[in-house]
């Protein structure tokens, strides 16, 4: 069986590590390749590879992905990103396992203080990342660099005041990542205290600076690597399921 990782640039993912080694554990007869491709178009080729079971799909293509799927999830189609697809007799079907990875990571550290929450970014993974708030009555607000509803505001807009309202912050946003560890989205970390909970999904580096500065600024913190894990388990379990 062949499974893989669809992307734009994968240098900085644990994922074929992480899996390879799921398969030598567990003695699976299976293989985990990386899939970087420059547009979505290019997927048509991926698709036909034989052998291939199902992959998982990361940044830019969550959303783009869609329309050459034969069939999505209710969960997914509610989202509106798509991270694992499964592949059963030439069948495409996308489905959602960042919804169910975050909630299981974030879970043990919410409390009653975390009422209401800024998300960083507006692409799939910031979809995924509201559905899951939302199910669990966290009001959000997203932060873009083009804000277009009447729930986004651009990073100038960031303030004291919507600081002190919302305690649970979490990017969703590519900046950071290995190899460009020295850059962090544009955020006013001096308006942070210890009540706030600061989420990056960035595992690569385990602490970028957007994390480092906001425990500089007393704020509790929490990278994506226990969602990268739960993610990608959920998503073994479906590609096997019947």
């Amino acid at each position: 069986m062949l499974f893989g990782l669809l992307g734009k640039t994968l240098g900085h993912s644990f994922s074929k590590p992480f899996f390879e080694a799921y398969f030598k554990a567990n003695q699976l007869d299976a293989s985990y390749s990386n899939f970087e491709i420059e547009s979505i178009e290019e997927v048509k080729s991926v698709f036909d590879l034989e052998g291939l079971s199902g992959i998982n799909v990361t940044f830019p293509y969550k959303e783009s992905i869609i329309p050459f799927l034969d069939e999505i999830s209710p969960e997914a189609k509610i989202i509106g990103a798509v991270n694992t697809v499964k592949i059963v007799e030439g069948k495409r079907i996308g489905f959602n396992t960042d919804a169910f990875g975050f909630q299981q990571s974030i879970k043990p550290f919410l409390t009653n203080l975390h009422e209401k929450a800024l998300i960083l970014g507006t692409g799939g993974a910031s979809k995924a990342v509201a559905y899951v708030l939302k199910n669990i009555g966290i009001d959000t607000l997203y932060i873009s660099r083009n804000p277009s509803n009447s729930n986004e505001f651009s990073y100038a807009d960031l303030n004291e005041y919507m600081l002190r309202a919302c305690k649970l912050i979490v990017n969703t946003t590519p900046v950071g990542t290995f190899p460009n560890i020295n850059e962090a989205p544009e955020f006013p970390f001096h308006y942070l205290t210890t009540e706030h909970l600061v989420v990056d999904l960035i595992y690569n580096p385990s602490e970028t600076l957007f994390l480092s500065n906001a425990k500089q600024a007393g704020a509790k913190i929490l990278n994506g690597e226990s969602m990268l894990k739960e993610q990608a388990l959920k998503s073994w379990e479906i590609w096997t399921s019947i």
